[in-house]
């Protein structure tokens, strides 16, 4: 389903979505904009959370994994 939508544009703005997108295609340009800006910001708000979530178990992740190095070589 679609909605109509009454949006207010700075005017370079609209002489750039007139060169990107002929009369008519104006609204699939923006829907394929705005879902590619959402979508980035997710992934960036994802990429945010795994670096903090790293840094936060760093220390633990560390003391774990010296204590596998401690392990003796059960090779042949």
């Amino acid at each position: 389903m679609n909605r109509r939508l009454n949006i207010t544009l700075p005017e370079q703005t609209v002489r750039m979505l007139d060169r990107a997108a002929p009369r008519g295609q104006r609204s699939r340009l923006i829907d394929e904009a705005v879902r590619h800006f959402v979508n980035e910001q997710g992934r960036a708000n994802l990429r945010k959370q795994l670096a903090l979530g790293a840094a936060a178990r760093s220390e633990r992740d560390r003391e774990i994994a010296e204590e596998w190095f401690v392990l003796p070589d059960l090779s042949p």
